[in-house]
C-alpha cells in the first residue's frame, strides 16, 4: 500500500539555513517546485523520503557555508574564472573517464569530492594532501551513498580525491535537473526545461571562486551532463568557455544511463519499474541533446572539440593532447605523465565488470536510434 510523506514548506526550510536577500529570493522558486514534485511521488517509500529531505538539507547547508565565508572574506569574489572548460555531452560517454585523467595534469584543477561535500573553510593548496575532510568524506562514504556502494562503484568513480561533477554545484541553487536521477520529480523536470537557469552558473561562479580562492589552477575543467540544457545562461557567465563534448553510441548510453540510475533510485522505491525509467531517460536525455544540437546550429563559432569515446579509451594520451592543441594548450611532459599515473592506478575493471541490457528496461536498439537519429546523423564520424 502507497504511503504519503510529507516535506516542509520552503519558508520553513529557508528560515533554517539563512541566506543572503539574493540567494533565498532565487532559491526559494526551484526549491518549491522541488518540494512539491516530490510530495507528489506516491511511490516514494521511508528510505526516499529521508534521502530527499537530507538531500535539500545538504544543498541549502552547502550553500549557506560558501555565502557565509563570501561575507567572512569578500575578496573571493574577485577572483577571476578564465577559460574554463566544460566537459559535456551524453552521459557514459567517458565523460568521467576524461575528468579524471585531466584532474592527472598538474595545470589543471577540478573540483574534488570532499570539497564540494565540505567546502567551508575554504581548501587551500598547503593542506591539499592533508586536510582532515579528506579522511572524514571517505570514511562517510558508503554511510551516505545508501543502496549497493559496490555496484555505484562498478559504474561511477567515487572518493574524497576523486573530481566532482559540478552538478552538485548547480543543485544548491536549486535550478538543476540532478534531483531527477534520484527520484521522479515529472512537475520540476517541466519546470526545470523552461527556467532561464542563469543564476544557478552565477551560483555555479560562486563555487568555483570559492575552491580556487587558496588553491588555485592555470585552467579549470568542470563536467556535468545537464550543461546541454542550458548554454546559453552558461555563456552568459562565462563567456570565454570552452568546451569538449565525447561520443558514443546512444544505444550503449541509454542502456549504461539505466542501470546506473536504477542503482540510484532503488533504496528510494520497495518496487523500481524499470520499463518505466528507461522511458523516462530516454526522453530526458534527447531533451539535452536537442538542445545542444540546437544551440550548436545556432552558434557555429562555439568553441568545441567533438572526441570519439573508442579513441579516449584506445589512446587517452593522444586523444587529449589533440584536444589540448585545438585549444592551445600547452601538453607537457607532466600532463603526460599523470595521464599515465591515472591509468596505472585505476586499470579498467578496477571495481568488477557491470551487466545491462537495453531489454531490461523496456528498451530496444531501434528505439533508441528513432529517437536519437538526428543526433546518430549529425554526429555519425565521431560514434
Amino acid at each position: 500500500m502507497a504511503m504519503t510523506f510529507g516535506f516542509p514548506d520552503a519558508d520553513t526550510l529557508l528560515a533554517q539555513y539563512p541566506l543572503p536577500d539574493y540567494l533565498r529570493d532565487n532559491v526559494r522558486p526551484g526549491l518549491e517546485q522541488l518540494l512539491a514534485s516530490m510530495a507528489e511521488d506516491r511511490a516514494l517509500n521511508a528510505n526516499g523520503h529521508a534521502r530527499a529531505l537530507h538531500i535539500i538539507a545538504d544543498d541549502l547547508s552547502r550553500l549557506k557555508a560558501i555565502a557565509d565565508d563570501r561575507a567572512r572574506y569578500p575578496e573571493i569574489a574577485d577572483v577571476e574564472i578564465r577559460q574554463p572548460l566544460f566537459i559535456l555531452g551524453l552521459p557514459r560517454c567517458g565523460t568521467s573517464f576524461l575528468h579524471a585523467l585531466m584532474e592527472g595534469d598538474p595545470q589543471i584543477r577540478t573540483p574534488l569530492m570532499w570539497e564540494v561535500a565540505e567546502p567551508s573553510p575554504p581548501p587551500e593548496a598547503a593542506t591539499a594532501d592533508t586536510d582532515p575532510r579528506i579522511a572524514r568524506f571517505d570514511e562517510h562514504l558508503r554511510a551516505q551513498l545508501g543502496g549497493d556502494a559496490d555496484e555505484l562503484l562498478k559504474a561511477h568513480p567515487l572518493g574524497a580525491k576523486i573530481p566532482q561533477e559540478c552538478g552538485s554545484f548547480m543543485t544548491t541553487s536549486f535550478q538543476s535537473s540532478n534531483p531527477c536521477m534520484f527520484q521522479h520529480l515529472p512537475r520540476f523536470y517541466d519546470w526545470f526545461k523552461g527556467i532561464d537557469a542563469t543564476f544557478r552558473y552565477e551560483v555555479h561562479k560562486m563555487w568555483l571562486q570559492h575552491l580556487g580562492w587558496r588553491h588555485p589552477g592555470r585552467h579549470w575543467v568542470l563536467k556535468i551532463q545537464e550543461h546541454m540544457y542550458k548554454l546559453p545562461a552558461l555563456r552568459s557567465v562565462y563567456p570565454d568557455a570552452i568546451f569538449i563534448q565525447p561520443h558514443r553510441d546512444p544505444t550503449t548510453v541509454i542502456a549504461s544511463i539505466s542501470q546506473l540510475i536504477s542503482v540510484i533510485r532503488g533504496p528510494s522505491y520497495d518496487q523500481l519499474d524499470l520499463h518505466a525509467l528507461g522511458a523516462e531517460f530516454l526522453q530526458l536525455w534527447w531533451d539535452g541533446v536537442k538542445c545542444c544540437m540546437d544551440y550548436r546550429k545556432a552558434h557555429p563559432d562555439l568553441p568545441i572539440y567533438d572526441m570519439r569515446y573508442k579513441d579516449l579509451v584506445a589512446d587517452p594520451v593522444s586523444t587529449i593532447r589533440a584536444a589540448y592543441d585545438h585549444f592551445g594548450w600547452d601538453f607537457t611532459p607532466e600532463s603526460e605523465k599523470g595521464i599515465l599515473g591515472w591509468l596505472r592506478e585505476n586499470p579498467a575493471g578496477k571495481h568488477g565488470p557491470r551487466s545491462y541490457s537495453l531489454a531490461d528496461y523496456g528498451l530496444n536498439a531501434e528505439q533508441v536510434s528513432d529517437r536519437f537519429a538526428e543526433y546518430i546523423e549529425t554526429y555519425h564520424a565521431y560514434i
